[in-house]
């Protein structure tokens, strides 16, 4: 078993009774939680980085296994200013923002100051909604239920399709025509369905090399 920190910040003793909206100005942000912790996804698999989940989505995909981020309401708007100074506390440089659905919300504020600490930053979004915030990094995981705005395609850096079923390797290919040369490709097994998808891209990805395969090994770490 790997051994890393797996110390989450708590929220409650840092904010007050949050307002009714999030400011636009990105001010303060609905936090649900935030850890210091192993990325198990993707490109940056294995890198060491903050993680920063934001609450809300409208995307609305049944098989999300954090569907507790969905209504930003239960998350308390916590400042911005906080959640950097718990970032810095850690020795990676680095900081995933995830959720939810993170480009809900003006995330230039965010971004600009954690910079300033050295912080290299990193979005994970389904690119529902135009993007804010300065990127080191964008993981881009479009979904059917809500498509990706079509200017944010050629900024990714990454291209992530989960597999829930045959049909997602079609919707893969889409986006894949969209996307910039340099951006890496990668087909991910939905978790309830990895038994059954599995084998598929592994077939797909031999005949089709230009994609590569991304697990979630975290889960098989058990690791946040």
């Amino acid at each position: 078993m790997l051994n890393v920190d797996l110390e989450r910040t708590s929220i409650n003793q840092q904010v007050t009774a949050p307002p009714k909206e999030v400011p636009a100005d990105g001010s303060f942000l609905p936090l649900m939680e935030e850890f210091y912790t192993i990325q198990g996804e993707g490109y940056n698999t294995g890198k060491a980085a903050y993680f920063i989940r934001l609450g809300g989505c409208d995307v609305g995909c049944h098989w999300c296994d954090v569907k507790e981020s969905w209504d930003a309401a239960l998350h308390p708007l916590t400042a911005a200013d906080t959640i950097v100074a718990n970032a810095a506390r850690h020795p990676a440089r680095a900081v995933v923002i995830t959720g939810g659905e993170p480009l809900l919300y003006n995330l230039d504020y965010l971004c600009n100051e954690l910079r300033k600490k050295g912080i290299k930053t990193f979005i994970e979004t389904s690119g529902a909604y135009p993007l804010s915030g300065s990127w080191d990094w964008i993981c881009l995981s479009p979904k059917k239920f809500k498509k990706p705005v079509p200017e944010i395609l050629s900024l990714a850096n990454e291209l992530k399709v989960i597999v829930f079923n045959k049909s997602d390797f079609g919707w893969a290919e889409e986006h894949a025509s969209h996307v910039s040369s340099l951006c890496k490709l990668y087909l991910q097994p939905e978790w309830s369905k990895a038994e059954e998808t599995t084998p598929l891209i592994i077939d797909y990805v031999k005949e089709n090399p230009r994609w590569q395969i991304s697990l979630q090994t975290h889960k098989f770490m058990n690791i946040p």
